[in-house]
């Protein structure tokens, strides 16, 4: 497209704008930076600014001085809602972008706000994906996250170049809106995986058999997925999952509990029978009302346990 003002490859000539620096954000804002981008970034937390201009990141005071001029504007934001709104608007992106330039959302928000948005750009002159992650803030901070493409494929083209900085793989899984489907699906299975492994570990114990040695074997047998052999919630066989800290995230089950409702939203509009899903959503529900919010979404295991008689969980 000739009038585009995407990424050409070269990071000196590229300039980003970047509204939302908070956990995920702000690492990616910060790796962009590193990488020779000029980043302009905006967000109404101070610290979170704060940190983000110790990266590199040249601070603003508004989404509209993000979004102007600069050749690619990301956002990272909490949910739906807020990203239609720091796109709408005459101090919003569309109204200041320039013409061509490509909109990254990296927020995971609900299907049908992604189709809006990525409508609503296309009108303004603007080409723009939805770009959902993978990766949790350690990928964020290592430039290893996974994307979840939706979009055109000239969209998807002129983003590669940032993508490659921020993260391990990007996959263009469709049309607008397809990447926070996929991201929707793929963390709907990840809670049935995660509460099976923390029922199938208290099973297990019950039983009398010693942790590490179910480990051992349903890790490398027909057991084997994510929630056990890199995210395992009972502390010991995986010295690096969050079990071994005290279930600091990682993913948050508020996030989780966050993630569920949107696909069990897009589970009843859609006329999907999802019973696994549903139980998902209501597990993670009720953790998290509690304490449990800010923890790993694979403390699931000790309300599990604790719900066993496992007095040691």
């Amino acid at each position: 497209m000739s009038t585009s003002s995407a990424p050409t490859g070269n990071a000196a000539d590229t300039t980003i704008g970047f509204v939302g620096l908070g956990h995920m954000g702000g690492p990616m804002a910060i790796n962009l930076a590193k990488a020779g981008y000029a980043v302009r970034g905006f967000d109404l937390v101070p610290e979170a600014v704060t940190k983000a201009e110790a990266g590199g990141v040249v601070a603003v005071d508004s989404v509209a001085a993000a979004a102007t001029d600069a050749d690619v504007v990301l956002t990272s934001l909490p949910n739906g809602s807020l990203v239609l709104g720091v796109y709408r608007g005459e101090d919003g992106i569309l109204a200041h972008a320039k013409p061509g330039a490509l909109l990254i959302d990296t927020s995971t928000i609900d299907v049908d706000d992604a189709r809006t948005a990525a409508s609503e750009a296309e009108v303004a002159g603007l080409l723009a994906i939805d770009a959902p992650v993978s990766g949790g803030v350690v990928g964020a901070e290592a430039g290893t996250l996974a994307f979840m493409v939706g979009g055109p494929d000239a969209s998807v083209v002129a983003a590669q170049p940032v993508l490659d900085v921020l993260g391990a793989r990007a996959v263009h899984c469709g049309a607008a809106g397809a990447g926070q489907a996929v991201k929707l699906c793929n963390n709907m299975l990840l809670a049935i995986h995660q509460i099976g492994v923390g029922e199938a570990f208290a099973l297990a114990e019950k039983l009398g058999v010693d942790d590490q040695a179910f480990f051992d074997v349903a890790s490398v047998a027909t057991g084997q997925c994510w929630a056990l052999n890199t995210n395992c919630p009972v502390p010991g066989p995986v010295p690096t999952s969050p079990a071994n800290r005290d279930y600091q995230p990682g993913f948050a089950v508020g996030l989780m509990n966050k993630d569920l409702g949107l696909a069990i939203a897009a589970v009843e509009k859609n006329g999907v029978h999802a019973e696994l899903g549903r139980h998902a959503r209501d597990v993670y529900a009720a953790l998290n009302e509690g304490e449990a919010s800010t923890k790993d979404f694979s403390v699931v295991y000790r309300d599990i346990a604790q719900r066993s008689g496992i007095t040691e969980a």
